[in-house]
Formats: structure tokens, C-alpha cells, sequence
């Protein structure tokens, strides 16, 4: 018997260590990393938004539009 509450006492301890250990645990991620990846996200996504629309409005809207003006001003 007193094995067993000796057997108890130290799993007991040893959740009790562990649970300290992880309390007191400084490293983690803190607020401000977390919002330079918000902010770099956002600065990246704008750019490609960017890109993605300059690249619409000069290359592929006016060639669609020639392409389909030329299929209604078919002269046969």
C-alpha cells in the first residue's frame, strides 16, 4: 500500500513539475510577430493585386476586345 501512494505521489509531482515548466515557458509567439505576418501578407497581396490588374488592363482587356470586335465586324 505504501508503494502505491508513493507511486501516486510522484506521478502526482511530476504533472505538477510539468505543468510549471509550461506555464513559465517565455518562448512562444508574441503579438507583434504575429502582426508583421499580417501586415507582410496584406503588403504581398496588394502587390500581386496590383500586378494582376495592370497586367489585365494593358495586355489582355484591349487584345479581347480587338479580338471580339473583330469577330462582329465580320464583312464576308
Amino acid at each position: 500500500m505504501k508503494n502505491l501512494i508513493n507511486s501516486i505521489k510522484s506521478k502526482f509531482n511530476k504533472a505538477v513539475v510539468s505543468a510549471k515548466t509550461a506555464i513559465e515557458s517565455t518562448s512562444g509567439e508574441g503579438y507583434i510577430d504575429t502582426g508583421v505576418k499580417i501586415i507582410i501578407g496584406v503588403v504581398i497581396g496588394g502587390v500581386i493585386l496590383a500586378g494582376l490588374y495592370l497586367l489585365f488592363n494593358s495586355t489582355i482587356m484591349p487584345t479581347l476586345s480587338s479580338k471580339i470586335q473583330g469577330m462582329f465586324n465580320y464583312a464576308g
